[in-house]
């Protein structure tokens, strides 16, 4: 299979999960990098932060026209995490690629196991508590900056836990954080990151931009705990094939 193809076809992978679940499809893109398109860790990670802001401001888009966002919220949230995404986007350059990949991979198993959970019932919205969220926010944007994804798979659970938004809300709010980290992310690695495979790339996230747009329109007709739990099961499998791979 041709590595334009293949860029497609992972590019409307990850855009379609982003779009429908606000997070977690993002945590795709660096092992799709890795092991499909032939990346390093290092390279994968900035490239992927490239992917996550142009697909997850596409998104934001998507559900801001149906007033899913909480722009308030949101933004006290992403402004949290800009200097931790850029301080960890730093720190992450300077790493050995199997620290990188071993860390990476617990993460995503620790997503997926969040994902498996049974929903709790939703709450109703309350006000908004600055020093929890701050915290909050600047864990999401240190996770960001180091790994390359966008932290939507945590994103929705602490705008729910913290913020009692309901999960639609929680879902478009999720995506405005996620393109203020990954953009302040971005911006760290300019000019201290490996040359990018621009031709892997732009197709890649061109696929993925188109298929956040579907991945909007899915949500409202597939039941969202039933998805959740699919994709978690292959991010689960993901995560232990690189931890695999970092170890031996």
């Amino acid at each position: 299979m041709s590595t334009l193809l293949l860029a497609l076809i992972a590019g409307a992978v990850i855009g379609l999960a982003l779009g429908a679940l606000g997070g977690g499809g993002s945590v795709l893109a660096v092992p799709a990098l890795i092991y499909l398109l032939d990346f390093t860790p290092a390279a994968a990670t900035t490239a992927s932060l490239i992917i996550v802001t142009a697909t997850s401001a596409t998104a934001l888009y998507a559900h801001a026209t149906s007033g899913n966002v909480r722009w308030k919220a949101g933004a006290l949230f992403a402004a949290a995490g800009i200097l931790p995404a850029m301080a960890a986007a730093t720190l992450a350059a300077q790493l050995p690629e199997q620290v990188l990949t071993a860390a990476f991979a617990a993460i995503a198993g620790v997503a997926a196991l969040r994902m498996l959970k049974t929903p709790k019932a939703e709450k109703e919205f309350r006000p908004v508590q600055p020093v929890r969220a701050a915290g909050a926010g600047a864990g999401l944007g240190a996770i960001t900056g180091f790994l390359g994804v966008g932290g939507g798979f945590l994103a929705v659970p602490a705008l729910v836990g913290v913020l009692g938004l309901r999960m639609r809300a929680a879902v478009g709010t999720s995506l405005l954080v996620i393109t203020v980290n990954s953009l302040a992310a971005l911006t760290a690695r300019t000019g201290s990151a490996a040359p990018l495979h621009w031709a892997v790339i732009a197709p890649f996230t061109g696929a993925a931009i188109l298929g956040a747009w579907d991945g909007k329109r899915l949500a409202a007709k597939i039941t969202g705990p039933t998805l959740q739990r699919i994709f978690a099961v292959t991010l689960l499998a993901v995560a232990a094939f690189m931890l695999t791979d970092a170890i031996r």
